[in-house]
């Protein structure tokens, strides 16, 4: 049976000398893995450069709800990007927030409000004209909440450490050393407070944003199964200064 259905890619694999499996998180089901046939041919129908990561479809698919590998009726770009792939930034950020959201990311069912901040997110990153150096901080922090462990912001004001482990505000010292505090706090402070809108007027230095960084990868990595160890951070780091 034929849906109609929006999606984002997050990963495509070889499958053979002409075709590929691309896992496309869609609003209707979920994380789906989908044969393309011919994708690598000159003529193809559904060509490569319409599945680089993040790219934001509309879809026709075929689907069985017990089926591991699903197929295409029909594909396109849209929105197509107009800035992503020609901004070293904005490409840099798509490839970490891709790996980010494919190591996060595992659920076979429909998701409608997780799947319309991600659609949301991706289109805005690419509108986006300033702001663009903390936009993956907050976008992270944002998945938190879709993804069940944003930081409970109750005593934030009288706080002196937040518990990466219990991701709540403390005045009390916890019993473990996975904590932010002092300059840490402050500035993951000052990300909490900001929305995408007024993101440009958030100002932090180089090595705060690299401290700030790790430690919401290691946020992650403590609530979420199975996060293994980002790599696509170092060179979006040595873009971003």
């Amino acid at each position: 049976m034929l849906h109609k259905t929006r999606g984002i890619v997050f990963k495509v694999t070889d499958y053979s000398e002409s075709s590929v499996i691309v896992q496309i998180f869609t609003e209707k089901f979920g994380l789906q893995s989908y044969l393309i046939n011919g994708a690598k041919k000159p003529r193809a129908k559904i060509r490569l450069n319409m599945i680089q990561p993040l790219h934001l479809l509309d879809l026709v698919v075929y689907h069985k709800p017990n089926g591991n590998i699903q197929r295409i009726s029909e594909l396109r770009n849209a929105p197509l990007f107009q800035s992503i792939p020609y901004n070293l930034i904005k490409s840099s950020l798509t490839i970490f927030l891709n790996e980010v959201l494919y190591k996060s990311i595992k659920v076979h069912f429909d998701d409608a409000a997780l799947f319309e901040f991600l659609f949301n997110s991706i289109e805005l990153l690419d509108r986006a004209e300033k702001g663009l150096s903390n936009f993956h901080l907050l976008f992270l922090m944002n998945l938190s909440r879709y993804l069940g462990f944003y930081p409970d912001k109750k005593g934030r004001n009288s706080a002196r450490y937040f518990d990466l482990v219990n991701g709540l505000f403390t005045d009390v010292l916890p019993e473990h050393a996975l904590i932010l505090h002092d300059q840490q706090l402050a500035v993951f402070g000052q990300l909490l407070d900001h929305k995408y809108s007024d993101l440009h007027e958030l100002k932090i230095s180089a090595e705060d944003r690299k401290d700030l960084l790790k430690n919401i990868l290691r946020y992650f990595e403590l609530h979420l199964e199975n996060f293994s160890h980002i790599q696509s951070h170092i060179v979006l780091e040595e873009v971003l200064g």
